[in-house]
């Protein structure tokens, strides 16, 4: 499986009426996880996050393909 670099947010059961939408609810649920937190306990966060997301998607190549996009211009 590639690493996908399009947008590629969706709610199974829901319908929207914009395009950017989905990726909006996402981004909004992002800020309110890190809501009253400190800069240690969202970076803690953060940590968690990426371990969960990186065993739900399992495929070694991917994660190794995005971390290294995520590495460019830095």
């Amino acid at each position: 499986m590639p690493l996908n670099l399009q947008p590629n947010f969706s709610e199974p059961g829901k319908r929207y009426f914009r395009a950017f939408t989905p990726g909006d609810d996402f981004y909004e649920a992002l800020i309110g996880t890190h809501r009253d937190l400190s800069n240690e306990q969202s970076a803690m966060v953060n940590a968690k996050l990426i371990l969960l997301l990186a065993n739900h998607i399992g495929d070694i190549s991917v994660l190794r393909e995005a971390m290294q996009v995520a590495r460019q211009d830095i």
